[in-house]
C-alpha cells in the first residue's frame, strides 16, 4: 500500500514540474510526512533528492531546444549554494512543528502568487540586441536567489514556485525560457540542499527509488504533452490544492500536535 501511494505522489509531483516547470515540489514534503508518515527530518532530504532528480529529466527537452538562460541559472545556482547550507542549519535548530507551520505559510504564499493575475515583465535581464546588461540583472538575481536557496535548505522544496515569478516579473525573461531556466535552477539548488544532509541521511531507499521514478515519468510525460494545457487554468486550480493542504497542515499542527 506504501508503494502504491508513492508511485500516485511521485507522479503528480512529476506532472506538475512538468507542466508548470515548478510547483510540485511545495507538495513533497506534505505528501511525504502525511501521505507515507516519514518523518520531517527524512522527508526533507528525500523530497530533495526527488524533486531535483525529476527536474533535471524535465529540463532535459528544455535544454534541447534551446529554452534555458544558463548564466541567469548559474547566478541563482551560486547564490543558492551557501544559502541552502545555511537554511539546513536552521531546519535542524527547529522543531519540526514550527518547521511545518512555517512551511504552511510558504504555501499560502506561493498559492497566492498563483492566483495573481499580473501581467507585467520586468526589464533587468532582458536581452536587448543579444546583450544583457549584467551589472543590472546580477544585483536582482543574486537576492533572488540567495531567498529560493535559503527556503530549498530549510524546507525541502526546490523552489520553482518562487523561481518563474522572479524570472518573468522581475527579470525580465520571457515565459517560455523562465519554464526551463526555472527546471535547471530547482535541480542546482536540490543538489546544493542535498549536500547539507549527507551526513545524517538514513533513508528507505526503495521508497525514494519508488518515488522518484514515478516524479520522472510524470515530469516527462507533462512536458511532452504540456504544451496545449491551459497553464493558467492548470495554476488556478493548484492554487486551491495549495491552500486546502496548507489549512491540513495548520490544523494537525496547531489543534492535532
Amino acid at each position: 500500500m506504501t508503494i502504491l501511494v508513492a508511485v500516485v505522489l511521485g507522479a503528480v509531483i512529476g506532472i506538475l514540474l512538468g507542466l508548470l516547470g515548478g510547483g510540485g515540489s511545495i507538495l513533497a514534503v506534505p505528501a511525504l510526512v502525511y501521505g507515507l508518515g516519514i518523518p520531517l527530518g527524512q522527508a526533507v532530504p528525500m523530497s530533495l533528492i526527488v524533486v531535483g532528480i525529476a527536474s533535471l529529466f524535465g529540463a532535459i527537452p528544455k535544454i534541447r531546444t534551446g529554452q534555458v538562460q544558463w548564466r541567469v541559472a548559474g547566478v541563482f545556482a551560486v547564490a543558492g549554494l551557501l544559502a541552502a547550507f545555511a537554511g539546513s542549519a536552521v531546519n535542524r535548530l527547529l522543531p519540526p512543528a514550527l518547521t511545518l507551520a512555517g512551511f504552511a505559510i510558504v504555501m499560502i504564499a506561493a498559492g497566492i502568487r498563483m492566483l495573481s493575475k499580473s501581467e507585467s515583465v520586468g526589464t533587468a535581464c532582458r536581452v536587448e540586441g543579444s546583450t544583457v546588461n549584467w551589472r543590472r540583472c546580477t544585483s536582482r538575481a543574486v537576492p533572488a536567489g540567495l531567498g529560493v536557496g535559503f527556503l530549498t535548505g530549510l524546507f525541502g522544496v526546490g523552489g520553482g514556485f518562487l523561481i518563474i515569478p522572479a524570472l518573468v516579473l522581475l527579470l525580465g525573461i520571457e515565459m517560455s525560457v523562465a519554464v526551463g531556466t526555472s527546471l535547471v535552477i530547482v535541480t542546482a539548488n536540490s543538489g546544493s540542499g542535498l549536500l547539507a544532509y549527507l551526513g545524517n541521511l538514513d533513508l528507505d531507499w526503495v521508497l525514494v527509488a519508488v518515488f522518484t521514478a514515478t516524479a520522472i515519468g510524470g515530469s516527462l510525460v507533462a512536458g511532452h504533452f504540456g504544451k496545449k494545457a491551459d497553464t493558467r487554468r492548470l495554476q488556478t486550480w493548484f492554487a486551491y490544492l495549495i491552500f486546502a493542504v496548507a489549512a491540513f497542515v495548520l490544523v494537525e499542527v496547531i489543534f492535532l500536535r
